[in-house]
Parts: structure tokens; sequence; C-alpha cells
């Protein structure tokens, strides 16, 4: 008997549930107003002209809303970039830093020293650790000297007459290296080319 009740008092619970959420899901038309009136009656009293003034006024503000928001956007992602354009160089900077310690090393070096040999290789591995860094960061070095002349990549100085037939229309000499930066050309190698 208990039981019986139990299971009728949780069906009357279930319809009950049923009721609120079904008229929690269907939308009403009416929308009571300060007057005490509701919208649809409101309307019906309305003429033509003045709910489009009030379609009108609500279509404004909500335009109104979006553009203020898109602006806000805007100045958002601006500020954003220019935070990013400030520090996209830090974490190079940052690497950078150690290899300034070592010429400043070197420098005090070159005053005291008494011989050449060492100085001359302690600006090679200073220069050695600055191409290392900067190859992590994705620069690679332009090999010019001894390939087919090629106008995408180097920019031609001068030409002079080859000293073999096997060299004509190739890189003699190189005077400024060019450069690879991920793979895109960063800067155009300045070549002597053999005509």
């Amino acid at each position: 008997m208990a039981k019986n009740k139990t299971k009728q008092n949780n069906e009357e619970k279930q319809k009950m549930d049923e009721q609120s959420t079904a008229q929690e899901v269907q939308p009403t038309d009416t929308v009571p107003t300060d007057n005490g009136t509701t919208e649809s009656d409101e309307q019906s009293d309305q003429t033509p002209e003045q709910l489009l003034t009030a379609e009108l006024a609500v279509a404004n503000d909500k335009y109104l809303r979006l553009y203020a928001e898109f602006e806000n956007y805007k100045r958002r992602i601006s500020k954003e970039r220019i935070e990013l354009i400030q520090t996209a160089g830090k974490e190079i900077i940052a690497s950078l830093l150690p290899v300034i310690d070592d010429f400043d090393r070197a420098l005090k070096a070159i005053e005291t020293a008494s011989e050449v040999g060492p100085v001359k290789e302690g600006v090679s591995l200073v220069g050695q650790k600055l191409k290392n860094i900067l190859s992590q960061q994705g620069l690679k070095e332009m090999e010019s000297i001894g390939k087919p002349f090629d106008a995408e990549l180097q920019e031609a100085i001068t030409n002079i007459p080859a000293p073999s037939d096997d060299l004509k229309g190739k890189v003699i000499d190189e005077v400024e290296k060019g450069y690879f930066l991920h793979g895109k050309v960063l800067r155009h190698a300045k070549v002597v080319v053999g005509s």
C-alpha cells in the first residue's frame, strides 16, 4: 500500500514537472507593460506608422549596440597587435644577450692581450655562437659562389671576364652574403658574375 502511494506521488510529481516545463517553453505573444496592459493590446491600438517607428527604434538600438561592440573589438585587436609587434623580438634579443656579454669580454681581452692567436680564436667562437643562435631562429646563409646566377636570390654588382668557360654565367665572388629566414629571402646576396 505504501509502495502504491509512493508510486502515485511520483507520477503526480512527474506530471506537475512536465506541465511546468511545458509552460516555460511555450512562448507568449503578450508582454505586460508598465500600465498593466499587454504589448499585444498596445500593438492593436497603434497605427502602422507607430508600429514601424517602434520597429525602427529597436533596429537602430541593435545597430548601435553592434557597432559599439565592433568598435571595441577593433580597438582591442589593434592594441593586442601593437603589443605583439613590440614584444615579437623579445625572445631573439634575450637569446643575443650572452653574445653581447662575450663580445664585451673579448674587447677587454684585446686591450691586455699580447698575442693575437687567442684573441682571434675567442672572437671566432663568439661569432660562431651568434650564428648558431640566429640559425635556431630560422636564419640560413645563402650559398652563392660557384652556382649559376639567379636574379630571384642574388643581385649582380658587376660582371667580370670568367677565368674559365665553365664559370660563365656563374657567381665568381660574393661581396655581401644573402640570407633566408624560414625559407624566404631576407636579404639578396650581392655578387660578381662571370661573363
